[in-house]
């Protein structure tokens, strides 16, 4: 007869009512098998499938964590940002390096212009709110240059603390998982031209998971696009934390360098010049798509409802002033420059 014992797993969601029955184990081959662990596992398999959809797996990865719960709390937490940089690598076969320079060279006053001003408007905001200068600067640097990561990057600069690293990568997870859903259709009904697009979610949603998924939704092109601006951006963390480190005079700190992205251009450059790579280059394309896809259910599975709590009202407030600012205004510009 099975034996029945309670998962003892990190959940993101209360063991009550009904769920609670799937937090149950069982005795299966062996080893100790949760429903929950179950459910995350099926919909992980879908997520792989050609079925699934980025901002699909993303709404799926929500589902789970507001029901359930996720199972795999710290295993996904370490797995995402391995899974999300390999993915943005893996894209990088997929580009021609003459058309992503030309895609970099025209985002880059949009990225100058863009990230200095959002720093400034957040510094503003956020002293209005009566909030910390720790949380108005890891969240206005997540809205400014590439959201979690540059977070987990400007983190250690500040010696921030862990309650102000939740509070800002609460706020800007939210935002953008919000950003993956709502910019496509936005883009088609403005009839934006791949190259708009791409160059619109490339500076205005957070994080580069959401600026692929949000590209690969829209077109070949608009990817193509937003990926290389996106990764251009990126780059903005060494300057910005040198900045930091100045500004709140912090003397000692380690900056952290997204060496991924030298992986990135290395993956382009092989697939512009190497004609062996033209083989190669679907499937590693085909590869970091689903990579990709799955990083959004990870991403989708760790905003359980405790995460959400934490953050509380104000920094919500800052993040989507930030948000709305640097989208509104760079949609305006593009719209009528590009």
């Amino acid at each position: 007869m099975p034996t029945l014992l309670e998962d003892s797993s990190p959940a993101a969601a209360p063991a009550t009512g009904f769920f609670r029955h799937f937090h149950t184990q069982r005795l299966v081959l062996g080893r100790l098998v949760s429903l929950r662990q179950v459910v995350f596992g099926l919909l992980l398999v879908f997520c792989l499938t050609p079925w699934a959809s980025p901002p699909l797996a993303l709404a799926l990865g929500l589902a789970l964590a507001q029901t359930v719960g996720n199972p795999f709390v710290a295993r996904t937490k370490n797995l995402t940002a391995k899974l999300l940089q390999f993915s943005v690598i893996g894209l990088g076969f997929g580009m021609n390096a003459h058309a992503a320079v030309q895609a970099g060279r025209q985002g880059i006053v949009f990225t100058v212009v863009s990230i200095f001003g959002t720093l400034l408007l957040g510094f503003v905001v956020g002293r209005w709110l009566g909030l910390g200068r720790h949380v108005v600067h890891l969240i206005s640097c997540g809205t400014a240059i590439c959201g979690g990561s540059a977070i987990a990057a400007i983190g250690p600069v500040l010696r921030a603390k862990d309650e102000e690293m939740s509070v800002a990568l609460g706020t800007v997870f939210v935002l953008n998982a919000l950003a993956l859903f709502t910019f496509p259709p936005i883009g088609h009904a403005l009839h934006l031209s791949q190259q708009q697009f791409g160059l619109w979610c490339a500076i205005a949603i957070h994080d580069t998971s959401s600026v692929v998924g949000a590209g690969a939704a829209y077109g070949s092109q608009a990817l193509e696009i937003a990926t290389t601006v996106k990764l251009a951006r990126a780059l903005w963390i060494i300057p910005v934390s040198l900045g930091t480190a100045l500004l709140f005079k912090q003397k000692g700190v380690k900056i952290t360098i997204p060496y991924f992205i030298v992986g990135f251009v290395l993956a382009m450059l092989f697939n512009t010049y190497v004609p062996a790579a033209k083989a190669l280059g679907p499937l590693m394309v085909s590869l970091a798509k689903t990579g990709l896809t799955a990083t959004l259910f990870f991403i989708g599975a760790g905003l359980s409802n405790s995460v959400l709590r934490v953050v509380g009202l104000k920094p919500y407030v800052l993040g989507i002033v930030l948000w709305l600012v640097i989208a509104g205004a760079s949609l305006f510009v593009i719209q009528h420059a590009v």
